[in-house]
Formats: C-alpha cells, sequence, structure tokens
C-alpha cells in the first residue's frame, strides 16, 4: 500500500531522539515505494547518505529491496530485533508499527 508521506519539516532540529537511520526506515514502513531523492528531503539529508543508510538496513536483514520497473519497492521485517543491548527483546514493530501507522 502506497501512503502520501508528510511534507519535509521547513527546518530539521540540531537533534532528535530518532536516528538518520531510524528516520529512512520510517519513511520506507509509510510508504514501500519511496524515491531516495524523497527520502533525502523529508531525512534532511543527502541522497548518497540515504543509499548507505538503505544498503545497512538491507544488508542487516531489516529491509528487503526489489527492482519494479523504473523504482524500488520495500519490505520491512518488523519482526525483527532491536540492534542496542538497551533495546533487548523488543522488535522493530514495537518502534516502527505506530510510526507506519501514521498518514
Amino acid at each position: 500500500m502506497v501512503k502520501e508521506l508528510p511534507s519535509a519539516p521547513a527546518q530539521v532540529p540540531s537533534w532528535t531522539f530518532l536516528t538518520n537511520h531510524a528516520h529512512v526506515l520510517v519513511c520506507i514502513t509509510q510508504n514501500n515505494e519511496v524515491r531516495l531523492a524523497e527520502m533525502a528531503r523529508l531525512v534532511g539529508i543527502g541522497e548518497r547518505a540515504v543509499h548507505s543508510i538503505v544498503q545497512d538496513l538491507v544488508d542487516a536483514g531489516y529491509v528487503k529491496r526489489a527492482r519494479h520497473g523504473n523504482h524500488n519497492v520495500y519490505e520491512v521485517f518488523l519482526d525483527r530485533p532491536l540492534r542496542h543491548p538497551l533495546e533487548a527483546g523488543h522488535q522493530i514493530a514495537d518502534v516502527f508499527g505506530p510510526l507506519a501507522l501514521q498518514s
């Protein structure tokens, strides 16, 4: 299901509670056909950084990327565990499930 993503913030704060990896994952969970340029605009980072983050997520098994025509379609595995020892015992869905439901 493809959802329209929110507009980019007018100004990105100097710090946030989530990392750029988390922000990219939020973009993908909200729209599985989101393009790199759109993620870069929403997160407030460059396309190369987004590409690197998506590759990290794919390599770690959190995201699957498939080519459909001239764009990528992503699948997020929300049942995967969070990576930091402080979040041991929690899954991606615990954090990103509610964020994926935003309209």
